[in-house]
């Protein structure tokens, strides 16, 4: 017999084909007096983001994300305080290998839940605002709404930068240049050309291969490192991409982005998109009224902006996209389960 967790109520959604899992019952107490403090606490002393300490909370975050109630490629959050009024809420991303200082696509579910479950008011027709902490800052999600249902979402990001560009890295694939962009999170943005590689599912075992060693490759590059700390610093994520035709709009590119250890986001990743736009503005490639067009290994699309206005250095983006609600569900441990919060394959 084991100690099991009390019941989880979860709402999930999915951005563009990425699941998220909100939790919005069933919680342990999360001390800190800001997201980013909880999201420490999470971690807890001596771990990672991506090797967190056991404790109550990370048994929840393994009940949820494991088999047979989760899955490798599930993604979610925990719904907290926000650090003041000026926020509706707050929010603690996690994933199969533990926990992310940023999550667009996750930002998108969360402002459509708390539109749709009436946590903050919207017109039937019209926009809604909805500002939620993350760790890595503030962000704001606008959700458009039409005769009373969600239509989509808009995630503004908290400001990019770059970290570096052209960094040689050596794979078993052969040498590459990658770029650093920090957006929330650090992404290292590589074509996958280069890799002699197509972004497709075909291509997924070795699309996952390569991230994981570039990712591996830059553990220790200053270009990683964020000036707020370690929180924030390291890379999160590796952004495989390739170029399509040219919309009236703007570039259109194709990624997959292997994040955390070798999970696939199935979305074109939101804070990721802010990534690639600060890249392709600091290229010359983005301009003011123009848009990236940004398609997911399984065609699923966001369209990307650069706010107007915004410092060069630090520019503010803007990605929209679509979060459907799919269940609704409460999770249960059987005392007598040998299993207990599960296992990943």
């Amino acid at each position: 017999m084991s100690t099991a967790p009390r019941p989880v109520h979860t709402v999930d959604y999915h951005t563009a084909g990425e699941p998220f899992r909100i939790v919005c019952d069933g919680l342990p107490p999360i001390p800190g007096d800001t997201v980013a403090e909880r999201c420490a606490t999470a971690v807890g002393p001596g771990g990672s983001g991506t090797a967190p300490r056991r404790g109550a909370l990370d048994d929840v975050r393994r009940l949820l994300v494991r088999e047979p109630r989760g899955h490798a490629g599930m993604y979610g959050g925990f719904v907290v305080p926000p650090d003041d009024d000026g926020a509706h809420f707050g929010v603690l991303f996690w994933h199969k290998d533990g926990y992310s200082t940023a999550c667009g696509h996750g930002a998108m579910a969360l402002g459509a839940w708390a539109v749709d479950s009436g946590r903050v008011p919207a017109p039937d027709t019209g926009d809604a605002q909805v500002r939620i902490d993350v760790p890595s800052g503030r962000v704001g999600v606008t959700v458009h709404r039409e005769a009373g249902r969600t239509t989509g979402v808009t995630f503004r990001n908290v400001p990019a930068r770059i970290g570096a560009r052209k960094v040689p890295v050596a794979t078993t694939l052969g040498p590459v240049e990658v770029d650093l962009a920090h957006a929330g999170a650090c992404y290292a943005a590589v074509r996958a050309r280069d890799l002699g590689l197509e972004v497709s599912r075909a291509a997924l075992p070795e699309l996952v291969r390569a991230g994981r060693e570039i990712k591996a490759a830059l553990a220790t590059h200053p270009g990683t490192w964020h000036p707020d700390g370690p929180l924030l610093s390291g890379v999160y994520g590796v952004i495989l991409h390739e170029e399509l035709a040219d919309t009236p709009r703007g570039p259109h590119q194709r990624n997959v982005t292997v994040f955390a250890d070798g999970q696939v986001d199935r979305s074109p990743c939101g804070s990721g998109t802010s990534a690639r736009l600060a890249l392709l503005a600091q290229d010359g490639r983005l301009g003011p009224g123009e848009e990236l067009l940004h398609e997911s290994v399984v065609g699923t699309v966001f369209t990307g902006r650069l706010l107007p206005a915004t410092a060069p250095d630090a520019p503010v983006t803007e990605v929209t996209g679509t979060a459907h609600r799919t269940g609704e569900h409460t999770f249960t441990v059987d005392p007598y389960d040998d299993l207990g919060t599960g296992f990943l394959l």
